[in-house]
């Protein structure tokens, strides 16, 4: 999705650099793109979880990198949570979300618990409350890759809604790996 057209247009608009550069104080690229559509995305889940995936070019064997996998022809790998820390994931949302809907569901402030084992996302589950925001057609939801969050597919909510998610990041983030894509945002004159 990150050459359609609109996604383009989307990714160099002027306020969404800004915004970003004033979370991050740092120059980011975009890096993924992917539409979600709760009708017809099979990733679309209720499972809880981190995005912890990144695309690039080749598989090079670098510390602190791997589970390796492919998707679609393209090598995937899990960086290191250092990487993941310096990542941002915006969310487009198309269509309106009803207040505890279930089609966004997120645990404040976990991604400030690194990468986590099936045990310690066990404890947040039994710990903390989860949080499902009403968010309106046209709001950006902006998190963490490693903040813990769940969305569910038409089956568990009869609401239908579509995102469009944009996975940010510094372009040098995983050197000496390379992204497999990347937009730069429009940068400040």
């Amino acid at each position: 999705m990150l050459s359609h057209p609109t996604v383009l247009r989307l990714i160099q608009h002027r306020q969404l650099a800004q915004l970003l550069r004033s979370l991050t104080g740092r120059e980011l690229v975009a890096v993924a793109a992917r539409l979600l559509d709760s009708t017809r995305t099979p990733e679309i889940s209720a499972q809880w979880h981190q995005d912890r995936l990144v695309a690039v070019r080749e598989r090079l064997d670098v510390e602190g990198y791997g589970p390796w996998t492919t998707r679609v022809g393209i090598s995937h790998v899990e960086p290191p949570a250092s990487v993941l820390d310096q990542m941002i994931l915006v969310q487009v949302h198309l269509d309106d979300v009803a207040a505890d809907s279930d089609a966004l569901r997120i645990l404040p402030g976990t991604h400030r618990a690194g990468k986590l084992t099936i045990e310690a996302l066990q404890h947040f589950l039994e710990t903390e409350i989860p949080v499902a925001p009403p968010i309106p057609k046209g709001a950006l939801v902006v998190m963490r890759p490693l903040l813990l969050h769940a969305t569910s597919a038409s089956s568990r909510t009869s609401q239908h809604y579509r995102v469009l998610e944009i996975t940010f990041a510094p372009s040098e983030a995983i050197t000496p790996l390379q992204w497999h894509s990347t937009v730069h945002l429009h940068r400040a004159a």
